[in-house]
């Protein structure tokens, strides 16, 4: 792809779908007797969000887990869609962009692991953190340089507010 034709696809961005597990989390997660207890998220990230609803844009969470920390975690970044238990994360993002009235073209989709392959191969563009598995960094638009969990969602969102001209930075009262 050359560069204009990727200028003109950022340019076009308009929604963020994140998947959680190793994309806004580091891989990892916490069990106890009782079942999953915590999950590591990176602060810069909740930064970048913030930079993205800033921008005008539409964000959602896409994943195939059912957790209450996923749902307490898009509340306190205000993110208002929220897609837990997807088996069939292709039928998800066609279904979220036919309710947001958006073509596919107009998503952005970051992941990490093979469940995530199908859904980025038909949106606009897409990217994946540094530590994501091997078939998703082959077909990913944008390799990231951080991993999972350690501002990857971040840097994804600079790029793409950098290419649509818009501020990754914040006036001092905020």
């Amino acid at each position: 792809m050359n560069d204009t034709t990727l200028q003109e696809k950022l340019l076009k961005i308009r929604c963020l779908v994140m998947d959680i597990d190793g994309t806004m989390t580091d891989s990892g997660v916490y069990y106890s007797a009782e079942g999953e207890q915590l999950k590591r998220f990176s602060i810069r990230d909740g930064m970048g969000i913030n930079l993205w609803h800033r921008a005008g844009h539409i964000s959602a969470i896409l994943t195939s887990e059912s957790s209450p920390i996923v749902t307490a975690r898009a509340k306190k970044l205000t993110i208002q869609h929220v897609l837990l238990g997807s088996r069939h994360k292709t039928e998800s993002v066609r279904n979220l962009a036919k309710e947001l009235q958006i073509d596919l073209s107009e998503i952005a989709y970051i992941g990490d692991d093979i469940n995530d392959l199908q859904a980025m191969s038909i949106v606009g563009v897409s990217g994946c953190p540094s530590d994501a598995v091997q078939s998703i960094k082959d077909v990913a638009t944008f390799n990231l340089s951080v991993l999972g969990g350690h501002g990857a969602v971040r840097e994804f969102v600079e790029i793409i507010l950098i290419a649509q001209n818009k501020p990754i930075t914040l006036p001092d009262s905020w």
